[in-house]
């Protein structure tokens, strides 16, 4: 039986107990689970875990639909999987090209893995041109060359963004209508709410599953939010 677990069992039983009235019960309650926290302060830890899961279960249920429904063709990895991993991402964010290569492995090992990459352009002048032009690369099919390619041309400013665009067989004129285009200036804006409805202020921030996680964490702790994912869709989501 887990600490968790006993701790529900000495609740109950006073309640069952119940001396003292509602207010005694009450003030007994209360002493046995201060007495048991400073007993066991390793369960902490874990009650601080399953508050955050449930924080983050909360966030996303109004815009869960929203988060993993990508901009049509902005997508890496499988474009069919039912593993979804979400990154919002800018092109001038250097944590960001450090994530790639983890991106990368995590759709080698992972056949049914679909990353929506969702265009946060947050930090630089040109981030919002590069977005822009991102999504009319999705636009025409080519979305993921673009992205690897400006993520490796190791800046942003407007001659590099054509130059990208150029290299990767954009249509030119047809590239800057749609980045120009209100469909592109909704899902940059809507972007920025979802973001800031999840609590998100900079790139790279992920979604996996129930999980809401800010920064460069390295393809281990993706991971094992994937494997969450996984087991809590198979779960049916319920808390362990």
């Amino acid at each position: 039986m887990g600490m968790a677990t006993k701790l529900a069992v000495s609740l109950i039983g006073l309640a069952v107990v119940g001396t003292g009235g509602w207010y005694g019960g009450r003030i007994a309650v209360e002493h046995v689970v201060h007495d048991y926290i400073l007993e066991h302060p390793e369960i902490l830890p874990q009650a601080m875990e399953n508050l955050q899961r449930r924080q983050a279960r909360d966030q996303l249920a109004e815009v869960r639909q929203n988060v993993e429904t990508p901009f049509p063709g902005a997508v890496l990895g499988n474009p069919e999987g039912k593993t979804t991993l979400v990154e919002f991402s800018d092109y001038a964010c250097g944590y960001c090209r450090q994530s790639l290569p983890d991106v990368k492995n995590l759709i080698a090992r992972n056949p049914d893995l679909r990353i929506v990459v969702r265009e946060l352009p947050v930090i630089g002048p040109q981030s919002p041109a590069a977005a822009r032009m991102a999504l009319a690369a999705a636009e025409q099919g080519k979305y993921e060359a673009f992205h690897d390619a400006m993520y490796a041309a190791g800046q942003v400013d407007e001659p590099t963004i054509e130059a990208v665009a150029r290299q990767v067989g954009l249509d030119m004129a047809r590239a800057k209508r749609i980045a120009a285009s209100p469909t592109v200036d909704q899902e940059i804006q809507r972007n920025l709410q979802i973001a800031g409805k999840l609590g998100f202020s900079g790139t790279p921030s992920w979604v996996a599953g129930d999980n809401l996680i800010a920064g460069a964490v390295g393809i281990d702790q993706l991971a094992r939010a994937l494997d969450e994912a996984r087991s809590g869709a198979q779960s049916g989501g319920q808390d362990s």
